[in-house]
């Protein structure tokens, strides 16, 4: 199924017909509070949304407005330096960081860049995992008996000082920092729905794509992962517990990274999933040459680190 939320915060799922049929007859609640009740319940709701998903009174996707899939999760946690860059880099020891959930926004939003000094503002894709239940200290053998879903997501990065975590230096071994350079507001863009566990048959092979006004940057697998689904969310949960609605950004392959910049439009599209579309504002109107970060693909090819890139704006 596709569970998503309209914009009045009700519940709905989207048919393969690309067809909207709102559910909050069954489903407690709007908003966070009613994907909330999806997820803690699915089992015994699953009947329910069926009956519905193929006999509901359904509207044309076009003709609604989305919200984010989990407006207000609990956790957002993500994975750093998760990709191999195309076999470029050994697998390095497993590191991570929380996102603020205050920075979630979902389909049509705007993303917009604060005016604090950063070389660059960049966009990474993922996959993004939203756990179905609890736990602390998952096995890896187990993990997916802890998945609910899929969505897509963009974690927009500004790359402001060297040596913060997700900001481009030391990675933290023992604990999962909040990274300020990743948790301005809008800087979280989830969605455009969540896609239950059972409709992707195998994550660790989704293509990400995500281009930029129509040009294409970042296009990977996530085969490309140095450290598995299951090996994340072991480790993850090595350090904190998780509760159900959580959501693990699984990381990104740097190669296709390039700068945010103001009037632009993003579409994340992650296949089984679907496009997550959202444009970008800069109060400041600051410039950076369009294209791939080259800089910093280069850097992560060559192991220097999550970059604080070398690129300015002009």
């Amino acid at each position: 199924m596709k569970l998503l939320l309209l914009s009045n915060g009700r519940p709905g799922l989207l048919r393969s017909d690309d067809r909207v049929v709102d559910v909050s007859g069954a489903v407690p609640g709007v908003g966070q509070a009613a994907m909330q009740a999806i997820i803690e319940n699915f089992d015994a709701l699953r009947g329910d949304l069926a009956r519905l998903e193929a006999n509901g009174n359904a509207v044309p996707l076009s003709s609604v407005s989305l919200q984010a899939p989990l407006p207000s999760p609990h956790s957002i946690f993500c994975m750093g330096g998760n990709y191999s860059e195309f076999g470029h880099r050994a697998a390095a020891p497993m590191w991570g960081f929380h996102k603020s959930p205050e920075a979630v926004i979902g389909p049509g939003g705007t993303v917009v860049l604060p005016p604090d000094d950063a070389n660059i503002f960049h966009h990474e894709p993922e996959l993004v995992l939203v756990f179905s239940r609890g736990g602390k200290d998952i096995k890896a053998a187990d993990a997916f008996d802890h998945v609910f879903g899929y969505t897509g997501g963009i974690d927009v990065s500004a790359r402001i000082y060297a040596g913060a975590p997700g900001g481009g230096g030391g990675p933290p071994r023992d604990s999962l920092p909040l990274s300020p350079a990743k948790s301005f507001n809008t800087f979280a863009p989830i969605g455009p729905w969540i896609v239950t566990r059972d409709e992707i048959a195998d994550p660790q092979d989704v293509h990400v794509r995500l281009s930029v006004d129509g040009q294409l940057r970042g296009d990977f697998r996530t085969s490309d992962m140095a450290h598995s689904i299951a090996e994340s969310i072991e480790f993850i949960t090595s350090l904190e517990a998780v509760s159900a609605g959580d959501i693990l950004y699984t990381g990104t392959n740097h190669q296709g990274l390039g700068a945010m910049q103001d009037g632009e439009t993003i579409d994340l599209d992650v296949d089984g999933v679907g496009h997550l579309v959202v444009s970008v504002s800069d109060p400041q109107k600051r410039r950076w040459n369009k294209g791939v970060d080259e800089d910093t693909a280069r850097d992560m090819r060559e192991g220097t680190g999550p970059p604080g890139s070398k690129v300015r704006p002009f």
